[in-house]
């Protein structure tokens, strides 16, 4: 008795259950139910997984991608939460000609976990499927943008950083803070796979 019992209760927990929803990777959050799950049904995140090197204005700049399935968004109280599927960026900046490290962001602060953070927001159907990223910035906010990731053949793609942010006027940051932004501000250069 109690197996049937148990049986009928599980049953009726599978019948009111929801199944998660499930949207292309470039549904506009708004568009999609709480909690749904925007996927890359079309598998364009993992040709940008790996890790890429260039040399901008006298530093190598080395990059980490890498997928994330379902990262959950959550913006806050009263705002929609949503699963997607992602890029995250992590990068080390190298003076060239003394080998020292000017950043790197491959262990989060603890303090600020969204420091120089970098992760993809979706695709770009009219760009053969560039990569739209954001960028958290740097101590302050400072270099807050978009990066564009662009393919152009199986161990190449370029690299176009628009910050909305690099400079703050006295007294937005407190004194001796590193503001500088070391992540190369240009567009279309070209980063070689590993």
């Amino acid at each position: 008795m109690k197996n049937i019992l148990l049986i009928l209760a599980l049953a009726i927990c599978l019948i009111n259950c929801k199944a998660q929803q499930i949207y292309p990777l470039n549904t506009f959050y708004k568009d999609a139910p709480n909690y749904a799950y925007m996927k890359d049904l079309e598998n364009y995140l993992p040709s940008y997984v790996g890790t890429y090197k260039a040399n901008f204005d006298g530093n190598e700049i080395t990059l980490f991608i890498t997928k994330q399935d379902m990262y959950l968004t959550d913006y806050g109280p009263g705002d929609r939460k949503y699963y997607q599927d992602v890029l995250h960026v992590k990068y080390t900046v190298k003076k060239i000609s003394t080998g020292t490290i000017l950043q790197d962001n491959q262990t989060p602060n603890p303090n600020d976990p969204a420091l120089n953070k970098i992760t993809s927001m979706g695709t770009n159907e009219n760009d053969n499927q560039s990569v739209s990223l954001y960028y958290d910035g740097t101590n302050c906010g400072v270099g807050w943008g978009r990066i564009t990731l662009k393919k152009i053949s199986t161990t190449q793609m370029t690299w176009s950083y628009y910050p909305n942010s690099t400079i703050f006027s006295d007294g937005d940051c407190p004194a001796g803070t590193d503001i500088k932004v070391y992540l190369p501000d240009t567009e279309n250069l070209v980063f070689t796979k590993q």
